[in-house]
């Protein structure tokens, strides 16, 4: 976190002192709504900051990993139990970068990290309706009723969950795999949903995030996106404001 008169002013918008008369004036938004109070502090991986109407972008060269998460490591910066976090695994990646929404601990797959603020804002925004899909060992054997609950939505104790895709692959043993594909990112969603159709979650695993997939990459491993990629990326999320 930073606080946003310091954000604005690495950012090149303006000196330090006029940045801050920019907030105190209220011609400064963050995620939509006016700040003129000079205590707060923003997150450059996930707030978008606007200035007069327009988005701030910060000026360093934007960096864009995707990573096979293993289990066992935070997608949070800091830990207060000292455990690992996603972004020690970045060995060659000299650039401060954000993980883009959050994997449970135990909870592996595909993660992107960036330092493009505006791109993680679109991608975890629940309007844009970028697909994340997951490979779930439930427990049991879930019927065909609780399979149509499920795609249609779920009441958790936040609120009715947006429908989503579910495909089963296959039995294992007396349990079940499915594949899931949902469109928000509420906290610990899809084991939240198994459990409450009554077949909790043994392991889960993200293979998918929009047409991003991971691939060939090993647990641990992770890659820049390529161009193209970005582009790609930058295209679906302008086609869904």
């Amino acid at each position: 976190m930073e606080r946003l008169q310091k954000y604005l002013a690495h950012a090149g918008v303006a000196s330090r002192r006029t940045c801050e008369e920019l907030i105190t004036a209220g011609k400064v938004r963050v995620n939509g709504v006016v700040v003129t109070e000079l205590g707060v502090k923003v997150d450059p991986s996930a707030d978008r900051v606007e200035v007069n109407g327009k988005p701030v972008e910060q000026k360093e060269d934007k960096v864009y990993v995707l990573l096979n998460k293993p289990k066992g490591y935070v997608t949070t910066l800091r830990d207060p139990q000292g455990r690992p976090k996603v972004v020690d695994l970045l060995k060659d990646v000299d650039k401060r970068v954000y993980p883009v929404g959050r994997l449970d601990f135990d909870t592996e797959g595909l993660l992107i990290l960036t330092n493009d603020g505006e791109m993680t804002f679109a991608l975890t925004h629940p309007r844009h309706e970028i697909g994340k899909t997951y490979i779930a060992l439930v427990k049991g054997m879930p019927d065909n009723d609780k399979l149509k609950r499920f795609r249609k939505g779920l009441r958790l104790a936040d609120g009715v969950t947006a429908p989503a895709r579910l495909k089963l692959l296959r039995k294992q043993g007396g349990n079940t795999l499915l594949e899931i594909t949902i469109y928000e990112g509420r906290n610990r969603q899809i084991r939240r949903m198994c459990e409450t159709i009554g077949h909790p979650v043994l392991e889960l695993r993200r293979t998918a995030m929009g047409f991003l997939q991971l691939g060939s990459l090993k647990n641990g491993e992770y890659r820049y996106l390529s161009k193209s990629e970005i582009t790609k990326l930058k295209e679906l999320i302008k086609k869904r404001v």
